[in-house]
Protein backbone atom coordinates (compact mmCIF):
# COMPACT_ATOMS: atom_id res chain seq x y z
CA UNK A 1 0.00 0.00 0.00
CA UNK A 2 1.47 3.41 -1.01
CA UNK A 3 1.99 6.31 1.17
CA UNK A 4 -0.18 8.21 -0.99
CA UNK A 5 -2.88 5.86 -0.54
CA UNK A 6 -2.23 6.59 3.38
CA UNK A 7 -2.13 10.10 2.99
CA UNK A 8 -5.61 10.20 0.72
CA UNK A 9 -7.25 8.48 3.40
CA UNK A 10 -5.82 9.86 5.93
CA UNK A 11 -7.57 13.07 4.75
CA UNK A 12 -10.57 11.07 4.52
CA UNK A 13 -11.11 10.48 7.59
CA UNK A 14 -10.24 14.80 8.57
CA UNK A 15 -12.87 15.59 6.53
CA UNK A 16 -15.84 13.36 8.01
CA UNK A 17 -14.59 14.48 10.69
CA UNK A 18 -14.83 18.21 9.80
CA UNK A 19 -18.52 17.41 8.37
CA UNK A 20 -19.39 15.90 11.65
CA UNK A 21 -18.44 19.27 13.54
CA UNK A 22 -15.97 17.82 15.83
CA UNK A 23 -12.60 17.77 14.24
CA UNK A 24 -10.31 20.14 14.88
CA UNK A 25 -8.24 19.73 11.56
CA UNK A 26 -7.25 20.52 8.49
CA UNK A 27 -8.98 24.09 8.02
CA UNK A 28 -7.26 26.79 5.82
CA UNK A 29 -8.08 29.04 9.03
CA UNK A 30 -6.04 27.40 10.69
CA UNK A 31 -2.08 27.37 11.72
CA UNK A 32 0.65 24.75 9.83
CA UNK A 33 1.52 22.10 12.01
CA UNK A 34 5.48 23.17 12.49
CA UNK A 35 4.27 26.40 13.53
CA UNK A 36 1.78 25.17 15.75
CA UNK A 37 5.12 23.02 17.64
CA UNK A 38 7.39 26.07 17.52
CA UNK A 39 5.01 27.93 19.59
CA UNK A 40 4.74 25.51 21.89
CA UNK A 41 8.45 25.27 22.52
CA UNK A 42 9.30 22.22 20.63
CA UNK A 43 12.35 24.22 18.98
CA UNK A 44 12.98 26.29 15.88
CA UNK A 45 10.34 25.72 12.40
CA UNK A 46 12.89 23.65 11.02
CA UNK A 47 13.73 21.11 14.27
CA UNK A 48 9.83 21.23 14.50
CA UNK A 49 9.09 20.40 10.75
CA UNK A 50 11.97 17.71 11.60
CA UNK A 51 10.26 16.08 14.07
CA UNK A 52 6.71 16.30 11.79
CA UNK A 53 8.81 14.37 9.17
CA UNK A 54 10.32 12.05 11.22
CA UNK A 55 7.34 10.31 12.01
CA UNK A 56 7.42 11.70 15.75
CA UNK A 57 4.30 13.26 16.38
CA UNK A 58 0.77 12.52 16.08
CA UNK A 59 -2.67 14.46 16.00
CA UNK A 60 -5.90 13.58 18.01
CA UNK A 61 -8.67 13.74 15.46
CA UNK A 62 -11.15 15.14 17.66
CA UNK A 63 -11.86 15.84 21.62
CA UNK A 64 -13.26 12.83 21.63
CA UNK A 65 -10.73 10.82 19.50
CA UNK A 66 -8.98 8.15 22.29
CA UNK A 67 -5.34 7.84 20.04
CA UNK A 68 -4.01 9.88 17.94
CA UNK A 69 -3.31 9.05 14.00
CA UNK A 70 -0.15 9.93 11.79
CA UNK A 71 0.88 13.16 10.31
CA UNK A 72 3.72 13.06 8.36
CA UNK A 73 3.26 16.66 6.61
CA UNK A 74 4.75 19.84 7.94
CA UNK A 75 2.78 22.11 6.50
CA UNK A 76 -0.50 20.37 7.51
CA UNK A 77 -2.70 22.99 8.65
CA UNK A 78 -4.73 22.58 11.81
CA UNK A 79 -7.04 24.93 13.87
CA UNK A 80 -4.73 25.38 16.67
CA UNK A 81 -7.32 26.15 19.48
CA UNK A 82 -8.49 22.78 21.77
CA UNK A 83 -6.00 20.69 19.18
CA UNK A 84 -4.25 17.45 21.08
CA UNK A 85 -1.14 15.75 19.84
CA UNK A 86 1.57 13.74 20.65
CA UNK A 87 4.80 14.51 20.22
CA UNK A 88 7.99 11.32 21.10
CA UNK A 89 5.06 9.59 22.86
CA UNK A 90 3.92 12.50 24.80
CA UNK A 91 0.93 14.29 24.79
CA UNK A 92 0.52 17.61 24.99
CA UNK A 93 -2.58 20.27 24.42
CA UNK A 94 -2.20 23.25 22.64
CA UNK A 95 -2.52 26.57 24.54
CA UNK A 96 -1.67 30.11 22.83
CA UNK A 97 -0.28 31.31 26.92
CA UNK A 98 0.85 28.68 29.41
CA UNK A 99 -0.36 28.80 32.90
CA UNK A 100 1.02 25.67 35.24
CA UNK A 101 1.15 25.18 38.79
CA UNK A 102 4.02 23.92 40.31
CA UNK A 103 4.80 22.40 44.16
CA UNK A 104 7.97 23.93 45.05
CA UNK A 105 10.12 21.82 46.65
CA UNK A 106 12.75 22.80 49.35
CA UNK A 107 16.46 23.74 47.69
CA UNK A 108 15.61 24.67 44.85
CA UNK A 109 15.82 28.53 43.41
CA UNK A 110 13.00 30.89 41.59
CA UNK A 111 16.30 31.79 38.71
CA UNK A 112 17.33 31.11 35.71
CA UNK A 113 20.59 31.61 36.63
CA UNK A 114 20.66 29.89 40.21
CA UNK A 115 23.79 30.32 42.38
CA UNK A 116 23.52 27.80 45.03
CA UNK A 117 20.73 25.25 44.85
CA UNK A 118 19.10 23.57 41.75
CA UNK A 119 16.42 25.86 39.51
CA UNK A 120 12.99 25.60 40.00
CA UNK A 121 12.29 25.67 35.66
CA UNK A 122 14.68 22.10 35.79
CA UNK A 123 11.62 20.23 37.32
CA UNK A 124 9.80 21.48 33.85
CA UNK A 125 9.82 20.10 30.07
CA UNK A 126 12.06 21.57 27.84
CA UNK A 127 8.91 22.74 25.94
CA UNK A 128 7.80 24.86 29.08
CA UNK A 129 11.22 25.82 29.40
CA UNK A 130 11.71 26.98 25.44
CA UNK A 131 8.33 28.38 24.38
CA UNK A 132 9.53 31.83 22.15
CA UNK A 133 8.67 35.11 23.65
CA UNK A 134 9.42 38.41 21.86
CA UNK A 135 11.63 39.13 25.33
CA UNK A 136 15.31 37.76 25.58
CA UNK A 137 13.94 35.49 28.15
CA UNK A 138 12.34 32.28 26.30
CA UNK A 139 9.58 30.10 27.65
CA UNK A 140 7.16 30.18 31.36
CA UNK A 141 8.28 32.77 34.24
CA UNK A 142 8.24 32.45 37.88
CA UNK A 143 5.34 34.14 39.25
CA UNK A 144 6.73 36.11 41.74
CA UNK A 145 9.51 34.04 43.95
CA UNK A 146 9.69 31.69 46.86
CA UNK A 147 12.75 31.56 49.12
CA UNK A 148 14.88 28.46 48.31
CA UNK A 149 13.84 27.26 51.39
CA UNK A 150 10.60 27.85 51.13
CA UNK A 151 7.84 25.09 49.74
CA UNK A 152 4.33 24.79 48.30
CA UNK A 153 2.33 26.59 45.33
CA UNK A 154 4.10 28.24 42.42
CA UNK A 155 2.40 29.86 39.29
CA UNK A 156 4.36 30.23 35.98
CA UNK A 157 3.41 31.61 32.75
CA UNK A 158 4.78 33.44 29.43
CA UNK A 159 1.80 35.31 29.86
CA UNK A 160 3.33 38.86 30.75
CA UNK A 161 -0.02 40.49 31.89
CA UNK A 162 -0.72 37.70 33.91
CA UNK A 163 2.63 38.17 35.45
CA UNK A 164 2.08 41.94 35.87
CA UNK A 165 -1.56 41.92 37.46
CA UNK A 166 -0.55 39.08 40.16
CA UNK A 167 2.38 40.98 40.52
CA UNK A 168 0.72 44.20 41.13
CA UNK A 169 -0.24 45.01 44.90
CA UNK A 170 -3.04 47.20 43.47
CA UNK A 171 -4.78 43.81 43.09
CA UNK A 172 -3.93 42.43 46.92
CA UNK A 173 -4.44 38.57 45.64
CA UNK A 174 -4.56 36.86 48.90
CA UNK A 175 -1.65 34.25 49.55
CA UNK A 176 -2.42 31.68 52.31
CA UNK A 177 1.52 30.43 54.20
CA UNK A 178 1.58 27.47 56.45
CA UNK A 179 4.11 28.48 58.79
CA UNK A 180 6.08 25.85 61.54
CA UNK A 181 6.99 28.23 64.47
CA UNK A 182 9.82 27.78 66.70
CA UNK A 183 8.18 28.79 70.21
CA UNK A 184 4.21 27.85 71.04
CA UNK A 185 2.24 30.27 70.01
CA UNK A 186 -0.47 31.99 71.67
CA UNK A 187 -3.29 34.59 71.75
CA UNK A 188 -0.95 37.40 71.83
CA UNK A 189 0.52 36.64 68.89
CA UNK A 190 -2.13 35.95 66.71
CA UNK A 191 -3.31 39.32 67.55
CA UNK A 192 -0.42 41.58 66.83
CA UNK A 193 -0.37 40.31 63.25
CA UNK A 194 -3.79 40.82 62.74
CA UNK A 195 -3.34 44.48 64.27
CA UNK A 196 0.21 45.28 62.43
CA UNK A 197 4.02 44.90 62.87
CA UNK A 198 6.27 47.27 62.13
CA UNK A 199 9.39 45.83 60.07
CA UNK A 200 12.76 47.61 59.94
CA UNK A 201 12.72 48.81 56.86
CA UNK A 202 8.84 50.59 56.91
CA UNK A 203 7.70 52.43 59.75
CA UNK A 204 4.04 51.94 57.98
CA UNK A 205 2.68 48.60 60.27
CA UNK A 206 1.95 45.33 58.14
CA UNK A 207 -0.83 43.14 58.87
CA UNK A 208 -2.04 40.36 58.00
CA UNK A 209 -5.13 39.86 55.96
CA UNK A 210 -6.12 36.72 58.68
CA UNK A 211 -4.35 34.52 60.85
CA UNK A 212 -4.86 31.80 63.27
CA UNK A 213 -2.83 29.42 65.17
CA UNK A 214 -3.48 25.78 63.39
CA UNK A 215 -1.78 24.04 66.50
CA UNK A 216 0.72 25.32 69.20
CA UNK A 217 3.65 25.31 66.66
CA UNK A 218 1.48 25.49 62.97
CA UNK A 219 0.65 29.81 62.41
CA UNK A 220 -1.86 30.12 59.20
CA UNK A 221 -1.10 33.29 57.58
CA UNK A 222 -3.02 35.21 54.97
CA UNK A 223 -1.25 37.96 53.03
CA UNK A 224 -1.86 40.33 50.65
CA UNK A 225 1.20 41.79 49.57
CA UNK A 226 5.02 40.80 48.83
CA UNK A 227 7.33 42.40 50.85
CA UNK A 228 11.38 40.77 50.98
CA UNK A 229 10.92 37.68 53.05
CA UNK A 230 7.67 39.34 54.96
CA UNK A 231 6.56 35.99 56.53
CA UNK A 232 9.49 35.63 58.78
CA UNK A 233 10.31 39.18 59.12
CA UNK A 234 6.52 39.45 60.75
CA UNK A 235 6.61 36.59 62.89
CA UNK A 236 10.11 37.83 64.03
CA UNK A 237 8.29 40.93 64.99
CA UNK A 238 6.17 39.13 67.57
CA UNK A 239 9.36 37.05 69.06
CA UNK A 240 9.18 33.83 67.27
CA UNK A 241 10.77 32.35 64.56
CA UNK A 242 10.33 30.43 61.16
CA UNK A 243 11.01 26.98 61.51
CA UNK A 244 9.67 26.02 57.73
CA UNK A 245 7.68 28.00 55.52
CA UNK A 246 4.96 27.05 52.93
CA UNK A 247 2.23 28.33 49.97
CA UNK A 248 -0.97 26.22 50.45
CA UNK A 249 -3.18 28.93 48.49
CA UNK A 250 -3.27 31.99 45.84
CA UNK A 251 -6.56 33.57 45.75
CA UNK A 252 -8.98 30.49 45.76
CA UNK A 253 -6.50 28.45 44.35
CA UNK A 254 -5.43 25.65 46.73
CA UNK A 255 -2.56 23.36 46.35
CA UNK A 256 -3.74 19.94 45.64
CA UNK A 257 -3.07 17.20 48.02
CA UNK A 258 -1.90 14.88 45.08
CA UNK A 259 0.07 17.08 43.55
CA UNK A 260 3.78 16.18 44.99
CA UNK A 261 6.83 18.33 45.85
CA UNK A 262 8.45 18.91 42.26
CA UNK A 263 5.40 17.78 40.16
CA UNK A 264 3.39 20.17 37.76
CA UNK A 265 0.27 20.76 36.58
CA UNK A 266 -1.46 22.79 33.61
CA UNK A 267 -3.76 25.17 35.24
CA UNK A 268 -7.67 25.00 33.85
CA UNK A 269 -9.83 27.85 33.05
CA UNK A 270 -11.24 26.91 36.27
CA UNK A 271 -8.25 27.38 38.08
CA UNK A 272 -7.68 30.61 36.60
CA UNK A 273 -11.36 31.90 37.58
CA UNK A 274 -10.65 31.20 40.94
CA UNK A 275 -7.53 32.65 41.92
CA UNK A 276 -9.17 36.39 41.25
CA UNK A 277 -12.11 34.97 42.33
Amino acid sequence: MSANYFLIQQGVRWLKATLRGSTRLCDTRGMQLQDILFSQGFGTRRVCAGLVQQGLVQVYESNEALAPVPCAQSATEFVAEGLRFRVQGVDWPYHEKAYVMLNKPTNTECSQKPSTHPSIYTLLPSPLRLRPQKGAVQGVQAVGRLDQDTTGLLLLTDDGKFIHRMSSPRHHVPKVYEVTVKHPLDEAQVNKLLAGVVLDDDPKPVRAAACEAVSSHHLRLTLTEGKYHQVKRMVAAVSNRVEALSRSQIGGLRLPDDLAPGQWRWLSEADLASISA
